[in-house]
């Protein structure tokens, strides 16, 4: 006999009324906390890592004060921590690396050890615009207090090396003087403004933007307002594509509107290293003399809304791929600028990198000469011979390039190859080698703490070596073969946008020591065919063998493409076999 408990619990459905029936209630997620990222504009202000920390505790252009009147008479020991490995940048001071380590004690738990009691100064030289009187200022800065170190760095910058903290009153009294300046030159804030070589003087640009770049500089750079952005902020700004704009936080490009003439077109959030992004176009065509004030409400919004959280993650290039380029312009437009922007087309992209090097003519009826250093390196005494030689020609105008090339404007013809003369016995060849024009390095373990390679220093052996090697093949090359030598994945060297790039690194030499070496990116470009190329799996390269690899690839190259073909495009299409 079943009892009512066993019916109950049977299978038989059972006849409940309506009104006993339990209510069901849908099982909800939980809502997920999300963290903040600590946007100012939402409202969170307080530091959430320690770089924000120390730039609410100080602003970090306040260390000037501190370097002038403690710091330089009390010598090393003297500096605050805070400041040395902070706020200095701002005023364009790293540490160098301490000498004898190499790339094994890279990483932050050596960083006392690495940290040499002698600095890296950067001299901002926005647009690469100099007069002999300036470039004569550089090279005896050199050869006086940096050990004759000057480089060319590719954000037309100088860089010198063994900078001694008691020197750098003086030097910055040096460089005020000629109208140059260190002022955020590194940190957190708006760096060098790129600008072209050949502004003003080239028959390919647009318009001449130098206005605007001058009126940028003199009205926001040293200004408090815009000194604390989450991370570094890129700047670039020309009439025509030789300014490397798409890996810049902001760009603004040359370009024809049909309606309106003359103007520039605006690209945001731009940026290699270990997440590499290009930047976007935002549709807007700005006229010349709105440069300026699109640029100030671009840097607060970023200032505001960028994220602060993870320094990984707080780049322009992050908050753009979160809001997407309909969103930025929107919050651009509404909250800062307070109007629309005018919409406008896209320049046409050029199919090779506009270098200027060579004998060009100029708008003037005169010529410039674009010399090539390998990787930007020279010193002061080279640029002291420069000086003299470039005055012999009755020039006063020389710029820097973001290819770290040296150009000279306002040659007449009976003198160009006088120039070209005098400048090759110092390594600046006017008519250089495609390995000696396309060749582009980092500082490299050389001076740099955070590298594990070589790459400078290598590349002025390398570049001579591949002359040397591809000899019989160099006069089929008819497109340019970039290559690019970064010291370790922050891509200072900008190894992710070379035909054939270098990114630095620890390998095992097959008996279990770390050594250097490389690993291999191929295929990048800017330009025509704009991308990040390809990396080979598991394929790396020691140091000794970049020359071989080298040469092995290019041999491929001239065997395998087709008629015209760039590099970047084979290499996306080549067999695995030609790229190892």
């Amino acid at each position: 006999m079943t009892s009512s408990t066993d019916a109950t619990s049977s299978d038989t459905p059972q006849s409940v009324p309506d009104s006993a029936q339990p209510v069901r209630r849908e099982r909800t997620a939980r809502p997920v906390k999300r963290k903040s990222e600590g946007q100012w504009a939402l409202g969170y202000r307080e530091p959430l890592n320690a770089n924000e920390q120390s730039k609410k505790d100080d602003n970090p252009l306040n260390v000037r004060a501190r370097i002038e009147n403690i710091y330089a008479k009390g010598g090393f020991d003297s500096i605050d921590k805070s400041d040395l490995r902070g706020r200095m940048r701002w005023w364009g001071l790293y540490t160098q690396r301490e000498q004898g380590y190499d790339g094994t004690y890279t990483g932050d738990e050596n960083i006392d050890l690495l940290e040499a009691r002698y600095f890296m100064m950067r001299v901002r030289c926005d647009a690469g615009a100099l007069n002999l009187a300036q470039l004569r200022t550089l090279a005896g800065i050199s050869t006086e207090f940096g050990r004759d170190t000057a480089d060319l760095s590719d954000r037309e910058n100088v860089q010198y090396h063994w900078i001694e903290i008691e020197n750098v009153p003086e030097i910055w009294r040096r460089l005020e003087a000629v109208g140059l300046q260190t002022t955020e030159a590194c940190g957190d804030c708006p760096r060098v403004v790129l600008g072209s070589p050949l502004a003003g003087e080239s028959f390919g640009e647009i318009l001449d933007p130098t206005p605007a770049i001058d009126e940028i500089v003199k009205r926001y750079i040293g200004k408090k307002e815009y000194s604390n952005l989450p991370r570094k902020f890129k700047t670039a700004i020309s009439g025509q594509q030789d300014v490397v704009h798409e890996i810049n936080d902001i760009a603004f490009v040359g370009v024809e509107h049909p309606e309106h003439g003359p103007g520039l077109d605006l690209w945001v959030g731009g940026g290699l290293s270990t997440n590499p992004m290009l930047a976007q176009r935002l549709g807007a065509w700005v006229p010349l003399d709105e440069v300026p004030d699109v640029w100030e409400a671009v840097v607060s919004l970023y200032r505001d809304y960028g994220y602060r959280r993870l320094r990984t993650k707080a780049r322009l290039k992050f908050l753009v791929k979160d809001w997407g380029v309909e969103k930025f312009r929107q919050v651009l437009e509404d909250e800062y600028l307070k109007r629309k922007l005018i919409d406008g087309p896209a320049p046409v992209q050029p199919e090779r990198p506009i270098d200027h090097i060579g004998v060009q003519k100029l708008r003037n009826g005169l010529n410039a000469i674009g010399f090539s250093p390998i990787a930007g390196r020279v010193s002061g005494t080279i640029l002291t011979q420069v000086a003299d030689a470039v005055e012999a020609v009755g020039s006063d105008r020389v710029r820097f390039t973001p290819y770290q090339k040296l150009i000279v404007l306002d040659v007449p013809d009976d003198k160009v190859e006088q120039l070209i003369d005098a400048l090759e016995p110092l390594g600046l060849h006017g008519r250089p080698s495609i390995w000696r024009r396309n060749l582009l390095a980092c500082s490299g373990i050389e001076f740099c703490k955070l590298s594990f390679t070589e790459t400078r220093k290598r590349s002025q052996v390398l570049a001579p070596e591949l002359e040397q090697r591809l000899a019989d093949i160099n006069a089929q090359l008819d497109v340019p073969i970039t290559i690019n030598i970064n010291g370790c994945p922050n891509s200072c060297g900008r190894s992710q946008i070379a035909d054939i790039g270098f990114k630095g690194q620890l390998v095992d030499d097959g008996a279990g020591n770390q050594i250097e070496g490389f690993q291999v990116h191929l295929g990048g470009s800017l330009g025509l065919d704009s991308g990040f190329g390809r990396k080979l799996r598991q394929h790396k390269v020691t140091s000794e063998e970049l020359g071989d690899y080298i040469e092995r690839v290019v041999r491929n190259f001239v065997k395998n493409r087709n008629e015209g073909e760039r590099f970047a495009v084979w290499a996306v299409r080549a067999d695995e076999a030609d790229l190892r």
